[in-house]
């Protein structure tokens, strides 16, 4: 009967290991290649990446660490992933809309860059199979000045239909051209605007000035879009432009000080100097 007395005992000492099991089981520490989520904006959709960024830590990359002349992951971890939600080009190749496992063959002095549609893969590179491939294309890499500690893949150097994948580690940057043919849609998209009842004429002044398209027009409808916004001092600002571009310079000289005194009233300092700038410029 006196071995009850130790039962209280041994239940409190069962619940002590249950409650350490289960701190420990709980306890968090840093990854050592933390995830990343990016999403940019790019031509009329995104480009999302999604993958794993392992560090230098004083160790040797390429030729050692990432072997030269066989596939690479691109990352840690899981296989890393890019999604197109519209169709690009890669270096001038054609990628449809979708999600695309990353993989790369680092070489001394150029790389390949391949989208895959396997996007399970992770480390198992020496399952890798061709076939899955949507587009391989080949690129040269850069040294780089400043060393990046953390693996990096980025989307750079972003215009209306071009922009710059870049995968970045140690110091080593390998830039991957992508491009977007959106053109023939914006201009679809133009026609069809100013035809409705509310037209556009911000937006289409603005693509044709920044693609040097016909100016007369872009003008015509800059200046209809200040007359839907009489106080929208970014609008008249887009108008002294196309002006100054059109060698008009008394007019964009005008519509800039109207610009400055709107964007004045506004407290927009930013507007304010820029077309001051746009008035130095126009009287040289």
């Amino acid at each position: 009967m006196k071995r009850l007395h130790f039962l209280p005992v041994a239940i409190a000492i069962l619940l002590t290991l249950c409650s350490l099991s289960i701190t420990q089981a709980q306890l968090k520490v840093p990854a050592a290649s933390p995830s990343q989520t990016t999403k940019q904006s790019f031509a009329l959709g995104e480009i999302t990446l999604e993958y794993s960024r392992p560090a230098v830590k004083e160790r040797t990359i390429f030729g050692d660490l990432v072997p030269y002349d066989k596939v690479w992951r691109t990352g840690a971890n899981a296989t890393s992933k890019i999604t197109f939600s519209s169709d690009v080009k890669l270096e001038g190749k054609e990628v449809k809309a979708g999600t695309y496992g990353l993989f790369t063959i680092p070489g001394k002095t150029s790389w390949e860059v391949m989208l895959s549609k396997d996007l399970a893969l992770g480390a198992n590179v020496g399952d890798y199979k061709k076939e899955n491939e949507v587009v391989r294309v080949q690129v040269k890499p850069t040294s780089l000045a400043n060393k990046v500690e953390t693996f990096t893949i980025n989307i750079a150097d972003i215009l209306p239909s071009s922009a710059v994948l870049e995968i970045m580690w140690d110091k080593t940057r390998v830039p991957v051209a992508i491009t977007a043919d959106i053109d023939q849609t914006i201009v679809k998209n133009i026609e069809a605007s100013l035809a409705s009842d509310k037209p556009a004429y911000f937006e289409a002044a603005s693509y044709y000035y920044d693609t040097n398209r016909d100016l007369k027009q872009a003008l015509g409808w800059a200046t209809k879009a200040t007359e839907q916004n009489p106080k929208a001092f970014w609008v008249m600002l887009l108008k002294a432009r196309i002006e100054l571009k059109l060698k008009e310079k008394s007019s964009a000289i005008a519509s800039a000080e109207k610009t400055v005194a709107l964007a004045t009233e506004a407290k927009n300092a930013d507007y304010v100097k820029m077309a001051n700038d746009l008035i130095a410029s126009a009287k040289k």
